[in-house]
């Protein structure tokens, strides 16, 4: 068989590194490719999944695990699961999605591989790296493709559905390979976004600062509010009888708004005493929160209030009494 990467044309007028692609039409067309998964997680199976919708077929999936081979079994169950070389061996397409941790040690037992063949597309879904990392691949012929969701898996079908709403950080050796991953991204319903080789790392911390980091003020914030009602000495029932997650169903609302607020306004979004460079009541938060529990201390709530209050004031123009707050210790 040809190489799959004989009926992908390069498009013209392809922009630079950094560039958006806000169309579809001067993207080639992919031909329908044989898919290997590496591993069965959740990005994985996802992506196996999209790729399916759009014509693909996985053939086989790497699945260690008996959690990775039930999830495989269930998102993916036209797929054999079978051992590296045999996935491999089987593959035109092949996706390495695993833990950052281990993508050297697979990267290198694919590269060592009698049943790699050259002209062979290799796309790892890991944020931080670039196509350096495929290198001994690439070596052995192999089409080096960095594909990265921006986008939280939880290990269900409404993953792949979240991806018709997703951007994909890609980068590329050069130019095929750009719109080899830009055509699979958009086949996926995804959006393709190049990223340089040397920025994949600062994409990756603003993923990481964004989202990940969202989820630990999200779960103080809870804390703080779980506090505050349990220390009311009353049911936790509201009016129509239910207490369940309520400081969730309290912070929900709230939250939801300022986070359309801020994609939509940037930091003109922000409200609040800190905004209103109200240097009292930041007073009484930080004492407030010193006297809960996990409250106190370096890695407190109360320390990571003052540091993202400091950082936040530095979007407005705070009065000297606001600084002198958040600058003690």
């Amino acid at each position: 068989m040809t190489s799959p990467n004989a009926d992908f044309g390069v498009p013209s007028g392809v922009p630079g590194d950094g560039a958006y692609l806000p169309g579809v039409s001067n993207l080639p067309t992919p031909a329908r490719l044989t898919v290997g998964i590496v591993s069965a997680g959740r990005v994985g199976t996802a992506l196996g999944a999209a790729l399916e919708r759009s014509g693909h077929v996985v053939a086989a999936v790497v699945a260690h695990s008996e959690q990775s081979r039930a999830r495989a079994r269930s998102r993916l169950p036209e797929s054999q699961i079978l051992d590296l070389d045999d996935v491999v061996a089987r593959s035109e397409l092949l996706v390495i999605s695993v833990p950052d941790a281990v993508l050297p040690q697979v990267v290198a037992e694919i590269a060592i591989s009698s049943s790699l063949r050259p002209g062979t597309l290799v796309a790892h879904t890991a944020g931080a790296h670039g196509v350096g990392i495929l290198d001994p691949i690439t070596a052995r012929g192999g089409v080096p493709l960095a594909l990265h969701p921006a986008m939280t898996f939880v290990g269900t079908d409404d993953d792949t559905a979240r991806l018709a709403q997703t951007c994909f950080g890609i980068t590329a050796a050069d130019d095929l390979g750009d719109a080899i991953a830009s055509s699979l991204v958009l086949e996926m319903g995804g959006e393709p976004v190049r990223i340089a080789e040397a920025d994949r790392t600062l994409y990756h911390a603003a993923l990481a600062h964004g989202a990940n980091n969202l989820v630990a003020l999200m779960a103080d914030a809870v804390a703080i509010l779980d506090t505050a009602i349990d220390s009311s000495g009353r049911d936790r029932a509201t009016v129509d009888g239910s207490g369940a997650q309520l400081a969730q169903r309290i912070l929900a609302p709230l939250v939801t708004a300022a986070l359309a607020n801020v994609l939509e306004l940037g930091p003109e979004a922000l409200t609040g005493p800190v905004a209103r460079g109200d240097a009292d009541a930041v007073a009484r938060h930080l004492r407030a929160l010193r006297a809960i529990p996990g409250g106190d201390g370096r890695d407190g709530i109360a320390e990571a209030y003052r540091t993202m209050a400091r950082r936040a004031s530095t979007l407005t123009a705070p009065p000297p009494a606001l600084l002198d707050v958040l600058e003690a210790p």
